[in-house]
């Protein structure tokens, strides 16, 4: 059985959650648990070990412990915080300082952007009704971008990606 075909799955995955994102502002409770079944599926064909497994099932679960902690803050969104907790089940403990300092930079750069865009007119353009609700000034920032992107980059350094690779 040929599985180099799933070295796809997370990364279409965190594309359309990041894309959901940006344009509705939700990130569906579906993707982050298909997500997870996904690794489950996958984690035993790219040849992880059952403490391997059990150290990813850890990371996710610690980040989606952070990701409730930040939620009830009112400093991220629920899915947001779902995505952070799912994509740290794919990528494990040993790349989360990285994945982590992308996710802020990212993040930092997302926010930048968002801020100079509601400066300008919303008028001065046609625009979709997502890109309005990004202009108004009080609405929150698609997150889920900067945690997509950042896990995007750190991917190709997985023991999950090596595995299915490899």
């Amino acid at each position: 059985m040929t599985v180099y075909p799933l070295v796809f799955v997370f990364p279409f995955a965190m594309a359309f959650a990041a894309a959901t994102d940006l344009l509705t502002m939700t990130i569906p409770n579906r993707l982050s648990v298909a997500l997870c079944a996904a690794f489950l599926f996958i984690a035993p064909l790219a040849g992880l070990s059952w403490q391997d497994l059990l150290s990813h099932l850890a990371a996710g679960s610690l980040m989606l412990l952070a990701g409730i902690v930040l939620f009830s803050l009112g400093w991220m969104g629920g899915g947001d915080g779902k995505l952070l907790a799912v994509a740290s089940l794919w990528l494990g403990f040993e790349p989360m300082a990285l994945f982590l300092f992308y996710v802020a930079v990212l993040g930092g750069v997302l926010a930048l952007l968002i801020l100079a865009y509601r400066k300008w007119p919303a008028g001065a353009l046609p625009l979709p009704n997502w890109a309005l609700r990004l202009h108004a000034k009080g609405e929150g920032m698609p997150y889920g971008i900067a945690i997509a992107a950042g896990a995007l980059a750190i991917y190709p350094t997985t023991q999950v990606f090596a595995g299915l690779t490899g």
